[in-house]
């Protein structure tokens, strides 16, 4: 009983064995007749990668320049020491006038200013404050000879000063405040460096000094900004402890808003006397002198293996549709 069984397993073995043998010869006939197919069709291979190679090498040809100015910037000194001292030692004698000094925490004001700079009512406001509703939606190009952007007729009537492109509701000839955020998006990039703390802004445009430029306006824009947010809330707050110093006949609780008034006086005065108020510039915005895109190597050699990867797609749909 024993031999039959070991007879009955060697014979299942080779069989197996037979099948496996049989499945590689049929895989490299497969292989083997693959090749002969796609060698077959070599020359429309060939001829399919050549057309999408050329076609690829003049659109990227007819792509328009485009250059990327940047800045580096620094985080400016907000010199709040002063405050958080005073939060910390008389907050809460302060609480009884009804003056809250605040409590250190919350958010910071470069975190602030970066994302008030992203906001859409400050990017809105930008693009309404400078004019560049035209130039950021209308331009297609840029001409070096003459240093003039060249804008799209069907989009905009430069002539005439009117708004030409056709679409449909609830679009209108000239572009909402929403269509101009997100192509500033598009061209904007402002970063912040977890380590250093330096925070760069750039912008990619036609024109080398149109971006150069764009990059100087965001930067004086945020430190405006952020400056008059501070004078105001400085001169509501010495405006209402003036107020309060009315109420109180506590002498303790009175020096101590004289002392809020001092801090918020020299806020004042800091903010008056220095030009860049949120971001101090370490390295200023260029006109570049070299285009950083498009990427027209890259753009070709896509092209061409696009090309000859459906051309090989082709000839071997080809080939099994004859075989069935």
């Amino acid at each position: 009983m024993s031999d039959k069984t070991t007879q009955d397993t060697n014979q299942l073995i080779q069989q197996l064995a037979l099948s496996q043998a049989q499945q590689q010869a049929e895989d490299e006939i497969d292989l083997a007749e693959l090749w002969r197919a796609i060698w077959a069709g070599k020359w429309l291979i060939i001829a399919m990668t050549s057309i999408f190679a050329v076609a690829s090498v003049a659109y990227a040809l007819s792509l328009p320049n485009i250059y990327k100015s940047e800045a580096l910037l620094a985080p400016a000194s907000q010199e709040e020491g002063g405050m958080g001292a005073l939060a910390s030692q008389f907050g809460g004698l302060a609480s009884l006038a009804g003056v809250s000094l605040g409590g250190g925490g919350g958010i910071d004001k470069t975190t602030l200013a970066l994302e008030i700079m992203k906001s859409r009512l400050f990017v809105a406001n930008f693009i309404e404050q400078h004019q560049l509703l035209v130039p950021l939606m209308a331009a297609k190009g840029w001409n070096r000879s003459t240093n003039e952007l060249i804008f799209d007729a069907d989009v905009y009537d430069t002539a005439n000063k009117k708004w030409t492109r056709e679409v449909s509701a609830p679009f209108k000839p000239k572009p909402s405040g929403q269509e101009a955020y997100i192509e500033f998006e598009k061209i904007v990039s402002i970063n912040r460096d977890d380590t250093s703390l330096m925070v760069s802004i750039s912008v990619k445009h036609y024109s080398p000094k149109v971006a150069k430029q764009w990059v100087d306006r965001l930067v004086d824009a945020i430190n405006l900004e952020m400056k008059t947010r501070d004078l105001t809330e400085a001169h509501k707050s010495i405006a209402y402890l003036e107020q309060q110093l009315g109420k109180t006949k506590l002498n303790e609780l009175q020096n101590v808003l004289y002392q809020i008034i001092e801090e918020q006086t020299k806020t004042i005065m800091f903010a008056e006397v220095r030009e860049q108020y949120a971001f101090k510039t370490i390295d200023p915005a260029l006109a570049p002198e070299l285009e950083y895109g498009p990427k027209r190597a890259l753009i070709s050699v896509s092209g061409g293996i696009l090309g000859s990867m459906l051309a090989v797609i082709f000839v071997l749909i080809r080939f099994f549709s004859k075989k069935i």
